[in-house]
């Protein structure tokens, strides 16, 4: 019978999630160099409309039919075939719709996520064709196997909002773009506004509590936990990269502090509605000092990952998906598993493998990928056109009237 709360929850959760989005643009956009503004935030907000095109067409159908136990569901609800408003969600509480528009928004917002590696370096065609092949070939199995009842769902995976299936696919993703496409020919990537970056990162926080508490695809008590595992999360990662840094570097840095609070924000997004509130601490303070250091390690080996994707999505989600595996508890969420601190060390261990799995599956394809996109159109720009700014060169475009600055 139709919950009307959870429905309407679901559409606020739906609408949260749409709006990290643009908030992510607005969060890369801040971060690029200023004559590739615009080059950076389309790439975010044209995910918008076209993978809308694809979910609708057959990416929601993919991921979401077919049965279980498979890698990939099959096209019986492409076009949406067979979904009516009287449609409901398998929990019975929300129409099929809601659910349609909530996992689409995961969907739009997944990709997006691998630009901030590339900044200044992609022709916008080899774009157009990266986001199209890389969801359907990496994002809609991983969603089938976890979210859509498939193999890994069977295995007993677990993966509350995304460590594996959005962050720890897109942040290694993103690691194998900055290796095919190479470094940039000026690597100053002095932010241009660090207000923009601000006003971004805000959204995305506010936008990640649909991200999360949205999850349960319901209103009750896992909500609740996982909306507050959300914050507190974030909370401490954000305070734990500013101490770290602060303590490095002699002085607080406000990028910093933005940066540690996505970097819990990916963190939490796997354990959310399954940890309890005590362990929430733990996992931001870890994040934010783990992925601290490892986009210290990125900068020591010059991999070129201009807006840290792989630090902080990519290492946030694996070490996420593992923390999961260490303080999991059915005391907490009867539907998902005993971790390691409660005697689930072969639960610990399927955590591990999936995510390592996910990880070097994603890197690998991606590679090969853009290898084959490049053989269609070039992957990367032309180095006077680098040097001119994508804005100008391929969008015909400037964020600002420097006239009136």
């Amino acid at each position: 019978m139709l919950d009307t709360g959870s429905t309407g929850f679901m559409l606020l959760a739906c609408s949260l999630v749409m709006l990290m989005t643009p908030g992510l643009a607005f969060f890369y956009g801040g971060l690029a160099t200023k004559r590739n503004i615009l080059g950076i935030m389309i790439q975010s907000f044209v995910s918008l409309g076209w993978t809308t095109v694809l979910w609708v067409t057959f990416g929601y159908s993919l991921c979401f039919s077919g049965g279980v136990g498979g890698v990939i569901g099959d096209f019986g609800k492409a076009f949406l075939n067979g979904v009516t408003p009287d449609s409901m969600y398998t929990n019975g509480k929300i129409p099929e719709y809601v659910f349609i528009a909530y996992q689409m928004m995961f969907a739009i917002i997944t990709p997006a996520l691998i630009t901030g590696a590339f900044v200044n370096r992609i022709n916008f065609k080899a774009y157009m064709l990266f986001l199209t092949v890389w969801q359907i070939l990496v994002y809609y199995p991983f969603v089938h196997m976890i979210w859509g009842g498939g193999i890994l769902a069977q295995w007993g995976v677990l993966d509350y909002a995304g460590g594996i299936v959005v962050h720890a696919t897109a942040g290694f993703a993103a690691l194998a773009s900055v290796y095919y496409v190479g470094a940039r020919v000026d690597k100053n990537s002095t932010p241009n506004s660090i207000p923009l970056v601000a006003i971004g990162s805000g959204l995305l926080w506010f936008g990640w509590y649909g991200f999360n508490a949205g999850s349960e695809v319901a209103v009750d008590k896992i909500t609740s936990l996982a909306f507050l595992n959300t914050d507190i999360a974030a909370s401490f990662a954000t305070i734990a990269w500013l101490v770290v840094e602060w303590s490095r570097e002699r002085k607080p840095k406000f990028v910093g502090l933005l940066t540690g609070s996505i970097a819990g924000l990916a963190t939490i997004t796997p354990c959310a509605g399954f940890v309890p509130v005590w362990a929430s601490p733990i996992i931001g303070s870890v994040a934010g000092l783990v992925c601290y250091f490892a986009v210290q390690f990125k900068n020591k080996m010059k991999w070129d990952d201009a807006l840290d994707v792989w630090g902080v999505h990519g290492v946030g989600g694996v070490l996420g998906t593992i923390l999961l595996g260490v303080f999991a508890t059915t005391t907490i969420n009867e539907v998902g598993a005993n971790g390691l601190l409660y005697g689930g060390s072969t639960f610990f261990f399927k955590q591990l493998i999936t995510v390592i799995g996910a990880s070097v599956y994603a890197f690998v394809f991606t590679y090969l990928m853009l290898m084959i996109i490049n053989t269609i159109t070039p992957v990367k720009v032309a180095k006077d056109a680098e040097m001119a700014g994508l804005d100008v060169t391929l969008h015909g475009e400037k964020a600002y009237d420097e006239g009136t600055l």
